[in-house]
């Protein structure tokens, strides 16, 4: 799990909403996709709780971004 100084919640929490919205996905569809819950997408949204590492990794090669961009240390 990484820690809230390694990434900042909101950020992250924002721009998966953003990635989700743009492609489509409801919350269930996203999380079906990625293994978890989708009341888990929704805490990560909320910046409630951070993804593992392995999440991350997840999510970034779901959507085609870095895991840098989802933590909010790039714009792209």
């Amino acid at each position: 799990m990484l820690d809230n100084q390694s990434m900042e919640l909101e950020v992250f929490g924002e721009r998966l909403r953003e990635l989700r919205l743009r492609t489509g996905l409801s919350a269930v569809k996203l999380g079906k996709a990625l293994g978890v819950s989708d009341v888990i997408i929704g805490h990560w949204e909320k910046g409630e709780r951070s993804p593992s590492g392995e999440s991350l990794s997840k999510i970034a090669q779901f959507f085609g971004v870095s895991m840098d961009y989802l933590a909010g240390l790039k714009d792209k």
